[in-house]
């Protein structure tokens, strides 16, 4: 059971790594820009913070995340969690963190962001990749600034034989700046999103093993060009909690 209420003003490492998929790139390159304090967690990318994965990564990415597992083989070996292009090498090794793992249950996230058409905020689950097969991801919601009322949300099944693709857009008239609170209700063979309590999206499958948590901002420095200033990308979380199922 996990409820993250960030009570405190240091992030708790035995739930939570403050890096984004280091082992495809380094915890200096990766490590997440935060801050926790007065019941909140903020994650944001100012200027100066680095890309990620720079000279692997297809197009130019910073993020900051922060997730509950990780997982990666040694220096060169090809295990290691979301592999983002085929072939890909760990380039540093992370050893193994199991902060917080569910394997079903009732998972929410009461979140805020400030964001402009070259960023995104998200909340998923991830497969633990600790085999290749075991990888699909339960999308809990995702916001590009370019389309701040549609939400992504479902299932992708990237390397799990078993699953199909079943990922949409839901939109709905909110505000991306204002809390608001997004779910999963994850069982066998089913996936029940909601949005501020209400059901929003169903699946009629799921994936059958732990997953890690992943919360992130993103910014994509080629994507729009902003005019005037750029705001600092920022994504607020005043809670998580994860329950197991019943």
């Amino acid at each position: 059971m996990l409820d993250e209420r960030f009570a405190g003003d240091e992030l708790d490492r035995s739930v939570w790594a403050p890096w984004y998929l280091p082992h495809w790139s380094s915890r200096a390159a990766s490590a997440a820009t935060y801050e926790v304090g007065g019941g909140e967690l903020r994650l944001s990318i100012p200027a100066d913070q680095p890309l990620w994965a720079e000279g692997v990564h297809p197009t130019p990415l910073r993020v900051s995340g922060i997730q509950s597992a990780n997982i990666s083989g040694p220096v060169g070996s090809t295990v290691g969690g979301q592999p983002f292009q085929p072939g890909l090498r760990v380039r540093e090794d992370q050893g193994e963190f199991r902060g917080y793992t569910p394997h079903y249950g009732d998972l929410e996230i009461r979140l805020r962001g400030t964001i402009t058409p070259r960023s995104m905020i998200a909340f998923w689950l991830a497969g633990l990749e600790d085999e290749p097969s075991r990888s699909a991801e339960i999308c809990v919601m995702e916001v590009f600034g370019t389309d701040p009322q549609a939400i992504g949300m479902g299932l992708h099944r990237f390397r799990d034989p078993r699953l199909t693709e079943e990922w949409a857009t839901v939109t709905r008239p909110i505000d991306v700046s204002a809390f608001h609170t997004y779910g999963v209700s994850w069982r066998p063979d089913s996936l029940v999103f909601t949005v501020d309590g209400e059901v929003v999206q169903r699946v009629g499958q799921a994936p059958d093993y732990p997953v890690q948590l992943q919360i992130a901002v993103f910014d994509f420095p080629d994507r729009a060009v902003v005019k005037g200033a750029v705001p600092v990308p920022e994504l607020v979380v005043s809670h998580v909690t994860g329950r197991p199922a019943t």
